[in-house]
């Protein structure tokens, strides 16, 4: 079956634009499927796919019938990426698509880029946008898009364009033409870390890499987490240890690195193994020391560098995680552990350290212990040890095994 990259953008706007795009990547040895997702007006050049036969692919007729006569362009740009994703993974799905490439201004960008998003990772996606340069976490979300700033707007070939878009080009050619095939033949692991529980997260993938896994380690980061759930629910991650739930404790106090409101459920609905852990529940992450919210000016606050301050959590905000984390867990149907390391969640919460605070701790552990409802198959263990310490990993390791060889 033939491939191509397929090229995407607004037509009746940027259609001179995507025709010299195709042209060089056509030049460099890729075939091209121009895709037209304007709203407006006519295109400026004609597209290989319509817009019309891109809209048909939206779930909804009443939309597929009105969508040109759409007036505010904000709900025809949703309405059109809706339609767009459909019809790239229809595409991708039966073996057309070798890789997709966007331009667009801020409009052109959030169309194509939340299409993109509901592709797999490592499918070559590349957007050209007048919006690269700021903060993108919007328009890539947890996917790998690669985004590549226009540095002049995408209206018209001039000397400035034509090279950033020929750029482009070249750069999805590379892509496409050596694109790396990878055989998944070890059981794929995802894990969850920080720097203050790398020295467990290292010894656990260590550990497990030696006994034939294939360890996807996630920057508890907010994106990071989601990004391995999503992974989870594209089926290329069959058992997590999620070390690092930090993410709760940013999405429930108002720190830079949150979760989702939907953490833990793609992992619950996979039913794979699962263990997790307390990892870094000690600390609330903020920017710059200047970024730190006025009412927790005077909490105990650590400089972890120059643009990460760090901010010790309270007994209640831990009962409060707790809470949270046992909602979450009780809807499990699968086995699961938590394994709860009783001497601190992180390096900074050891003996001696500036977020050593037992009592706080402590709340954390028995709310968690109150909070879930414990069964056969949904436990919850404390462990003397550490979290960084060996003997709390080798207990994450062989908790992880003997979920792994149990039925389900």
């Amino acid at each position: 079956m033939t491939w191509s990259v397929y090229a995407v953008a607004t037509m009746d706007t940027k259609g001179q634009e995507l025709a010299f795009l195709a042209e060089r990547l056509r030049a460099a040895g890729v075939p091209v499927a121009t895709v037209d997702v304007g709203t407006l007006a006519a295109p400026t050049v004609p597209a290989d796919i319509a817009r019309a036969t891109v809209i048909e692919r939206h779930p909804e007729a009443s939309v597929r019938r009105a969508l040109f006569h759409i007036t505010d362009r904000g709900q025809a740009i949703t309405a059109m990426s809706q339609a767009l994703e459909n019809f790239l993974l229809e595409e991708y799905q039966s073996g057309r698509v070798a890789g997709v490439i966007g331009i667009g201004g801020s409009g052109g960008t959030a169309l194509v880029t939340l299409a993109m998003r509901a592709l797999p990772i490592g499918l070559p996606k590349l957007m050209v946008s007048t919006v690269a340069s700021g903060n993108t976490a919007a328009y890539v979300g947890c996917s790998d898009i690669t985004l590549m700033y226009s540095v002049v707007d995408v209206a018209g070939l001039n000397s400035v364009s034509r090279r950033i878009l020929s750029n482009a080009a070249h750069a999805m050619a590379g892509m496409v033409k050596n694109s790396l095939q990878v055989e998944v033949q070890r059981p794929t692991l995802g894990l969850t870390m920080f720097g203050v529980t790398t020295p467990c997260v290292t010894a656990v993938r260590q550990a497990l890499e030696a006994r034939g896994y294939d360890c996807l380690v996630f920057h508890a980061t907010g994106a990071g987490g989601q990004a391995m759930e999503k992974l989870v629910e594209a089926g290329l991650i069959g058992g997590v240890l999620d070390i690092t739930t930090t993410e709760v404790a940013d999405h429930l106090v108002g720190g830079a690195f949150p979760c989702g409101a939907d953490r833990f459920a793609p992992i619950l609905k996979a039913r794979v193994p699962y263990v997790l852990s307390t990892g870094a529940l000690d600390m609330v992450n903020f920017g710059a020391m200047a970024t730190v919210p006025e009412p927790f000016r005077n909490r105990k606050l650590h400089v972890h560098n120059a643009q990460v301050t760090l901010m010790r959590t309270t007994p209640e905000e831990n009962r409060t995680f707790a809470r949270w984390i046992a909602s979450k867990l009780n809807r499990s149907v699968a086995p699961l552990v938590l394994l709860i390391p009783d001497r601190g969640v992180s390096a900074l919460d050891a003996q001696g350290q500036p977020f050593f605070d037992p009592a706080a701790d402590e709340v954390l552990f028995d709310e968690l212990e109150a909070a879930i409802d414990s069964t056969a198959w949904r436990q919850v263990r404390r462990l003397p040890y550490h979290i960084n310490d060996p003997e709390f990993a080798r207990a994450i390791v062989a908790t992880y095994l003997d979920l792994a060889a149990s039925p389900r």
